[in-house]
């Protein structure tokens, strides 16, 4: 493949519309998908993207070796590509072979990809077990992958930040696209982007261990690196632990990862957090995280008498008390946590759960709640929040921010009307919505913060107020309403002015009714 055209087409990319291409992109991988599901097939287009992503950052690592004839050796040397984290790919795996080889039928474009998956993971072996390897398979129109394979040659994954933000953006707008078309189970690894964003903006991940139980595809992990690198911090700052129990979402997360160049400990395997945690001895600096909604099948019978049940046993039918409690269990002394719960968690009282919840008021250790807009998410309607739990609300040190004392106190923010519609059915919190979000949250809980209530939005409460209504958190009991813009319209006009129009109106209603009869008995329907 000549190195000169793909350069140009990612400067092109790069200097027009970063995202004019992605929906080219998902439309030419969409040739594939024919009868398949969309569970199936993005691995199908996942594979090939990461497959694509990986022979460009060796090809350009390659290349700066060879550009230089006292090094030229080391574009065979394995650690010259290690040293910047870049894969070895095999010859026979290297998207110019593919391309070459695309129309070939024996063997079918579908083998050599097998073929190269394969051997790029016996070459790397922390991709052991995580590549696609059925791109033979009969029901893959192997005439259409030879053409994607050759559309997405137009395309190369390297910017200034080594590509890394030209196809972050192709990967997350997939998984996006995947989402949608696989309804309710697309939450399983996609988190909505502008939940995550704002999640992190809050917590402020700089420096330790980041922790997620269930990880899905990552989304936690990407954007925490892309706060610390947007901040001037550094990759090493962090430390990354994940779980996720979907074997298929587990092998997403590892490429998600990978191909961003993140270090992520997401365990040997896929594996249940409840039943098998993966980091029993974890206690994370910072967790954010989005459990299952309302999870009602979660094997409670077998964990009685569980150690990370400090507030009381989960009921068996719900597991948000659960992850509640196992995110708790995980954090360091000074850690805080951030995540995605159904609102259902900050009122019920069934199956214990409203006494859990009390005790962990009593405890003092939620720092905030933050109730959502809906339709934040493509995969379901059902309203959420954010919780933030802290083991200390005494005090700590973020970078060089010092926390104020906030014991016996709650801060509750309702941001149900903020966020813009982007598709009929979908909102999306704007850059500045997550900016007032979480510039609210810092000035109440930092020293030196100049936080005031504001009404209709965010109001500091004690817990004493809390325990006054019955230990419920949801922020609309607690968040004064707005005061109401005075018009300068007596009320007696105005009800004057508004029954004038009533009238108005139900009399038209009365004359366009007898219009629809008139014209129904014409018809021979009339009564």
């Amino acid at each position: 493949m000549a190195r000169g055209r793909p350069r140009k087409v990612a400067v092109e990319l790069e200097k027009s519309n970063p995202r004019s291409f992605e929906a080219p992109l998902w439309a030419a991988a969409d040739k594939l998908r024919g009868n398949m599901d969309a569970a199936e097939y993005k691995h199908v287009a996942l594979g090939l993207i990461f497959l694509k992503y990986i022979s460009d950052r060796f090809n350009e690592r390659k290349a700066e070796a060879e550009a230089d004839p006292e090094n030229a050796f080391l574009a065979e040397d394995r650690d010259w590509y290690a040293a910047e984290s870049v894969f070895w790919v095999p010859e026979h795996a290297r998207w110019e072979y593919l391309k070459e080889n695309a129309t070939s039928t024996k063997p079918t474009i579908g083998e050599l990809i097998d073929t190269a998956m394969l051997d790029i993971e016996r070459e790397n072996p922390t991709l052991k077990g995580v590549l696609t390897k059925n791109y033979a398979r009969p029901e893959l129109d192997q005439t259409k992958l030879g053409e994607v394979v050759k559309l997405f040659s137009d395309l190369a994954f390297r910017d200034e930040h080594h590509g890394q933000d030209v196809l972050g953006r192709v990967y997350e707008y997939f998984l996006g696209q995947f989402a949608i078309a696989e309804g309710k189970r697309g939450g399983q690894y996609y988190t909505a982007g502008c939940v995550v964003r704002l999640l992190v903006a809050m917590i402020q991940p700089f420096k330790g261990r980041v922790y997620d139980p269930c990880c899905g595809s990552g989304g936690m992990f990407v954007q925490s690196e892309q706060f610390i690198e947007a901040h001037e911090g550094g990759r090493n700052d962090i430390s990354i632990y994940g779980q996720e129990s979907n074997p298929t979402t587990w092998r997403l997360a590892k490429m998600n990862l990978a191909i961003r160049g993140i270090e992520a400990n997401l365990g040997s395997k896929w594996a249940d957090s409840f039943h098998e945690d993966m980091h029993p001895g974890i206690k994370a600096d910072y967790i954010l995280a989005n459990p299952p909604f309302n999870q009602s099948d979660w094997g409670q019978e077998k964990l009685q008498g569980d150690v990370r049940w400090q507030f009381g046993t989960p009921p068996a039918g719900n597991a948000n008390f659960g992850w509640v409690q196992h995110i708790y269990h995980h954090l360091a002394p000074h850690g805080i946590a951030g995540f995605v719960l159904a609102n259902g968690s900050l009122s019920s009282q069934q199956s214990g759960e409203g006494e859990i919840r009390q005790r962990l008021i009593e405890k003092d250790v939620i720092d905030c709640i933050v109730a959502l807009p809906g339709q934040l998410f493509s995969t379901t309607q059902i309203p959420v929040c954010l919780w933030f739990v802290a083991r200390d609300k005494s005090n700590g040190i973020v970078k060089d921010k010092k926390l104020r004392d906030r014991r016996g106190d709650v801060l509750f923010i309702d941001a149900r009307n903020m966020g813009t519609m982007v598709t009929r059915t979908l909102k999306e919190l704007t850059a500045d919505d997550i900016a007032t979000i979480a510039d609210t949250y810092h000035a109440w809980r930092e020293k030196g913060g100049k936080y005031e209530d504001v009404p209709g939005f965010a109001k500091s409460v004690s817990l004493a107020d809390i325990a006054a209504k019955r230990f419920v958190l949801t922020p609309g009991m607690y968040v004064d309403q707005a005061a109401q813009a005075d018009d300068g319209e007596a009320f007696a006009d105005k009800m004057a002015r508004l029954t004038a129009t009533l009238k108005a109106q139900m009399e038209r209603g009365n004359a366009l009714d007898l219009e629809i009869r008139s014209q129904l008995k014409k018809v021979g329907y009339g009564w």
